[in-house]
């Protein structure tokens, strides 16, 4: 099972989203859950993963995956200093993969260009080969440079 999770903030609150899939190329959601988190410490610059995994193992808590895909990088740099989804992985020893919307620099992802979008998703990994992870992307369902189902818990979290 995949779970894709997001996260949205409203001042000190947050809501954590899942939608779980049974396949990379489903169109409709195997089960969607929402977790709500009261208090998330604030944001700090580089260290972003302090205030969002908490959220995200929240919502995962009901939940056993096989892959985890994130909103965001795995990697900040060349170097692997880890990222949110390399301290999910440390957390849930898991497969994660990044999907990030916008460039971080020196974060290492491969591009992945879906539908007619010239703009490429940036996809990272860790725990599965990353050409792997970015070609289950490219595959995912929907049209568009966003996959229905990323769209899906994006929308989900903001509720």
């Amino acid at each position: 099972m995949i779970a894709c999770l997001d996260v949205y903030y409203r001042g000190d609150a947050a809501t954590a989203a899942c939608v779980l899939l049974n396949d990379w190329r489903d169109a409709t959601p195997a089960r969607e859950l929402t977790r709500t988190i009261d208090r998330v410490a604030p944001y700090e610059p580089g260290e972003f993963y302090k205030r969002e995994l908490p959220c995200l193992l929240a919502v995962l808590s009901d939940v056993t995956p096989t892959i985890v895909v994130i909103d965001g990088y795995v990697w900040l740099d060349a170097h692997h200093r880890k990222g949110l989804g390399a301290h999910l992985h440390d957390a849930i020893g898991i497969p994660v993969v990044g999907v990030a919307k916008t460039e971080f620099a020196g974060a290492p992802a491969l591009r992945v260009v879906r539908g007619t979008s010239n703009t490429p998703l940036l996809v990272s990994a860790i725990g599965m080969d990353e050409a792997e992870a970015a070609q289950h992307v490219r595959t995912m369902h929907g049209p568009f440079r966003i996959p229905t189902m990323l769209k899906r818990v994006d929308q989900l979290s903001r509720r």
